[in-house]
């Protein structure tokens, strides 16, 4: 039997990645200031600090070490997981506060390093306690239940799906409609250039989505991740609950979006009803292809990716999805430099590799 991978490594590298962005962003003006890199580690402590600064620094390295010690639980047993956990987080914290000293807008702390790694060190502690207290084996009997051996990718996908939901979307549940935005930004960046004159312009414009293919993608949006899920589960019932645990979790994310955009009584006012169009024809269809094969699954999931995005790519966003962005200001603690909207930008493409790659791989490989 091949030994079980495990999800908390792909999360922890995606977490890393997005504490790397928020404490570099917004990565420009970078110079020299006259200053080692380092000193800020023998300077006087800072005056004024408030509560916020001391939770967000702990609680943004806790994930860090907890899902760090989880990993190498997994795939390095006989390592002192919190001791590791903790020496990563010290190093990587100590990293990014030093590089913040080239950066003018950015203030470096020792503080706020003391605060990283005592937040990482709490966060691997709080794992190794799951471990101890045997929590971990019940989670481990019950993925041994449910899920093919190599089920960590698909998880870590599933459990980032309803943090990229958050970021307010053109399309409900339509993740990826970063064309016309990478038009303009790359438009931008060559103004003033002579590389703009030779830079082929699309010469029609984008027209909005018709009713029926807003439809379409919504439904695609809410198959996307049933499909994932099916790649790793095999038993038609087990199926069924995953399916409406994904758009229970998917509907209940897109109205925590809205009532942060909005206000809470305009959490629902996204539902439209093209939305409950999509929404039943997702039903329908998940229900239908519960007894499809896993890999059947996934390649019906790549058809409907590349379909979606295709869609989402050849149509302009509302003419209102601007002023929805500029009116999101009740979501900042979790915009949190633009992390989540990176999330929902990214995440159809990291599906997209993800399904490729699986579907290379021999039919049998990753099953026990």
């Amino acid at each position: 039997m091949k030994r079980r991978t495990s999800a908390a490594w792909p999360l922890f590298c995606v977490y890393a990645v997005l504490i790397v962005y928020a404490s570099l962003y917004p990565f420009e003006n970078w110079r020299f200031q006259g200053v080692f890199s380092w000193s800020f580690l023998t300077a006087s402590w800072p005056r004024y600090w408030t509560g916020f600064d001391v939770l967000s620094n702990v609680l943004g390295y806790a994930p860090l070490g907890f899902l760090l010690a989880l990993s190498l639980r997994r795939m390095r047993p006989h390592w002192p997981a919190v001791v590791a956990a903790t020496f990563f987080a010290g190093f990587l914290s100590l990293t990014l506060e030093s590089l913040q000293m080239f950066l003018p807008i950015r203030v470096p702390s020792n503080v706020d390093t003391a605060l990283n790694i005592g937040g990482a060190w709490a966060g691997a502690v709080v794992a190794r306690c799951l471990v101890w207290v045997g929590l971990m084996d019940h989670w481990n009997r019950f993925r041994d239940r449910w899920f093919e051996t190599e089920a960590s990718g698909a998880l870590a996908l599933l459990a980032v799906w309803p943090l990229a939901l958050m970021f307010p979307a053109a399309v409900p549940f339509g993740l990826g409609q970063v064309l016309e935005r990478l038009e303009g930004t790359w438009i931008q960046l060559l103004q003033d250039t002579p590389w703009l004159e030779s830079w082929p312009v699309r010469e029609v414009e984008l027209q909005p989505m018709l009713p029926m293919t807003e439809s379409v993608c919504v439904a695609l949006g809410l198959l996307l991740p049933c499909l994932l899920a099916y790649g790793v589960v095999q038993r038609s019932s087990q199926r069924w609950v995953l399916a409406g645990l994904c758009m229970a979790v998917g509907l209940l994310a897109s109205a925590l979006s809205a009532a942060l955009t909005y206000g809470p009584v305009h959490a629902w006012g996204w539902v439209s009803s093209e939305v409950i169009q999509g929404l039943a024809v997702a039903v329908a269809v998940a229900l239908g292809l519960s007894w499809a094969s896993p890999r059947l699954s996934w390649v019906l999931a790549l058809a409907a990716l590349v379909l979606q995005l295709s869609l989402l790519n050849t149509a302009s966003a509302d003419a209102y999805f601007p002023l929805t962005l500029q009116t999101w200001e009740q979501g900042r603690f979790i915009r949190f430099y633009g992390l989540i909207q990176w999330l929902g930008w990214s995440w159809p493409f990291a599906l997209l590799v993800y399904l490729v790659r699986r579907l290379s791989m021999s039919p049998s490989a990753g099953r026990a």
